[in-house]
This record gives structure tokens, C-alpha cells and sequence, in this order.
């Protein structure tokens, strides 16, 4: 049976935080879900994805692990406690050891973060309107955690070559983003009203403007790379999913 293939960030978290991205393979999903599809809204057959996150948490251990309702916004709940269904959020953070933020990415950036002490872990759900809304500021204000405690890896997300958006996100981001910040993270599409956009580049000057300066990761494109899915490369199509916890096993 294969296992899941999995991306461990390489940043000097402590050895008590554990974190991953999962890739397309080591799953049973078929066809456009091919093959380690962790999200049960994308059509996907129900008991397949049961069966994917199944094989994550027997090589993961990490429980339980709190899947989000993600809707693009800026509402955060804590991982450790008990939710009968998925919390409507695209944030999260925990200083349970087990319990496990985790974020559900096709194109959009997921966020890791963790203190230096290893007391606090958090993931973040970062497209564009999720940063432009405050979401990383909004995690960070429920985190309670100094932001020069704090590092940040970003994991897999489609790059500044394939992200194209209209002048109207541009206007959205320039309404809600310092200008020099929209600025350095745009660049002009091949046609006239279209822009290259740098998720990553948006998200650094995010976490530099709270303070966090260790940040680490940003050097995918999961448009280019056929390990990942890409909902702008295939439309209808799985998801990635990121992990952060604490583990109490030394």
C-alpha cells in the first residue's frame, strides 16, 4: 500500500513542533482527485478521503486534528478544543500538544507558525482576500504570542508567474494593503487590465509589518510542480492539506 508523500518544512522550529504538507501521492482518490485528496467538499467519493486522512494520521499520530470550514475570511479558533462539526474559520492556533491545526490549500498559501519556546503552534489560510482582509493580524492578535518569538514557513502555493488577477482584486488590495506593498508584489499581465500577483511576496510583508522577520519557505509554484493540486491548472481537483502541532514525545 503506498504511504503519503509528504514535504517537512525546513526551518529551525524546536523539536517538540512537528509539521508537513501532504502532496498528491500515497492515496486512493481516483481521476481528477488523484490520489491523496484530503478535502470532502470537492466532489470527491466521501469514504476515499476518510480512507486518505485515515493513512495521514497513522503516520502523523497527531489527534484529533481540527479541519477548518475555510470561506476566505479572517475568523480564528483555537485547535484544542472540541468542535462537532468544522468551525468556520481560515486560521487556527494551539498550545495543546496533539492537536493539529491543519489548512486545506489548492493555489492558495497555507502559513505555519510557531514560538521559539515550543508553546504555540498556528496555520493560516492566505489568498488574496484572506490577506488582504488582516488574516495573519488576526491570528496573531488570538496567538497572544510576541511577534519577535515567532517564526513562519510558507508552504506550497501557485507562483508569482501563473497567479494572474483583474485591476479590480488590484484595487481591492491596494484599498486594504499599504500601496508600496501592492506595488512590489504586482506586475503587469500580457494584457492591458491584468496582473501578476506574489502571494508570497504578500504574505512576507504581512508577517514583517506584525513583526515576525524569520520567515521561511515561498518556493513553489503548485501550478508548475504535478506533485500538488492547482485549481487554476485543473479546475475541478483535490486538496493539499498543511499540519502543525506540538508533540509531547521526546
Amino acid at each position: 500500500m503506498p504511504q503519503p508523500e509528504l514535504i517537512t518544512p525546513d526551518w529551525p522550529a524546536p523539536a517538540c513542533v512537528r509539521a508537513l504538507v501532504t502532496t498528491r501521492g500515497g492515496g486512493v482518490s481516483e481521476g481528477r482527485y488523484a490520489s491523496l485528496n484530503l478535502a470532502l467538499h470537492t466532489g470527491d467519493a466521501a469514504e476515499r478521503v476518510i480512507e486518505n486522512r485515515r493513512r495521514l494520521g497513522a503516520l502523523t499520530h497527531a489527534s484529533p486534528v481540527c479541519w477548518l470550514d475555510q470561506v476566505h475570511g479572517t475568523a480564528v479558533v483555537d485547535a484544542g478544543a472540541s468542535f462537532a462539526t468544522p468551525p468556520r474559520a481560515d486560521a487556527a492556533f494551539c498550545r495543546r500538544p496533539g492537536s493539529a491545526c491543519a489548512i486545506l490549500t489548492a493555489d492558495c498559501l497555507p502559513v505555519l507558525l510557531c514560538n521559539g519556546a515550543g508553546t504555540i503552534v498556528a496555520a493560516a489560510h492566505c489568498g488574496w482576500r484572506g490577506l488582504a482582509q488582516g488574516v495573519l493580524t488576526a491570528l496573531l492578535t488570538r496567538m497572544a504570542a510576541p511577534a519577535d518569538e515567532l517564526m513562519a514557513w510558507l508552504g506550497p502555493a501557485i507562483g508569482p508567474a501563473r497567479y494572474e488577477i483583474g485591476d479590480d482584486v488590484r484595487g481591492e488590495l491596494l484599498a486594504r494593503i499599504a500601496a508600496p506593498v501592492v506595488a512590489a508584489a504586482l506586475r503587469p499581465g500580457y494584457t492591458r487590465g491584468k496582473w501578476w500577483a506574489d502571494l508570497y511576496r504578500l504574505a512576507r510583508a504581512e508577517l514583517s509589518g506584525l513583526g515576525v522577520e524569520r520567515v521561511y519557505g515561498g518556493s513553489y509554484s503548485t501550478f508548475d510542480d504535478a506533485r500538488f493540486y492547482s485549481y487554476r491548472r485543473d479546475g475541478v481537483t483535490g486538496r493539499m492539506v498543511a499540519l502543525i502541532w506540538l508533540s509531547d514525545d521526546p
